[in-house]
């Protein structure tokens, strides 16, 4: 098995983080609710875990396609979203029928990556302000120069 690529990881901890603090939110809304009980936390819990995971896996997917061949990508993606697509199909499935699990927390939680990717860009420009590399950078001005061509300027 191929090492992790630090984007997979990084971007994995990125929708961890965000199921979880949606996670403490809603269980939060639960209490205010007084509608709290230990179901709501492990149908949380369940839920959860299974939204990183699908989102992990997409990672892991698409990490592994690079550099195949077209048709050998299409046949692997495609077979990731159907594995996928079971894997939170059950997930849904034990998180309905068993009792232990509030129905409500066992299925808001699969939004919850989506949630987090929308928020994500606010979040990249919080973490580029702070990046010392990137702010004393001058790209006022690049060049780029194709074989066979002149020297194009593009200016800011």
């Amino acid at each position: 098995m191929k090492k992790l690529d630090r984007t997979v990881v990084r971007e994995g901890i990125f929708i961890a983080c965000g199921v979880f603090i949606l996670s403490i939110i809603m269980q939060l809304v639960f209490v205010l609710l007084k509608k709290w009980d230990y179901t709501v936390l492990f149908g949380n819990l369940l839920s959860g875990l299974v939204a990183v995971l699908n989102f992990l896996l997409l990672g892991i997917t698409v990490q592994n396609a690079v550099g195949k061949e077209e048709k050998q990508i299409r046949d692997e993606i495609r077979l990731s979203h159907l594995l996928r697509m079971f894997l939170i199909a059950a997930g849904l499935i034990v998180g309905i029928v068993l009792p232990c699990f509030n129905l409500i927390a066992a299925i808001l939680p699969y939004a919850f990556p989506r949630i987090a990717i929308a928020f994500r860009p606010l979040f990249t420009k919080i973490l580029d302000k702070d990046n010392d590399c990137m702010a004393s950078a001058d790209y006022s001005e690049t060049s780029v120069q194709s074989p066979g061509t002149s020297e194009i300027s593009v200016k800011d």
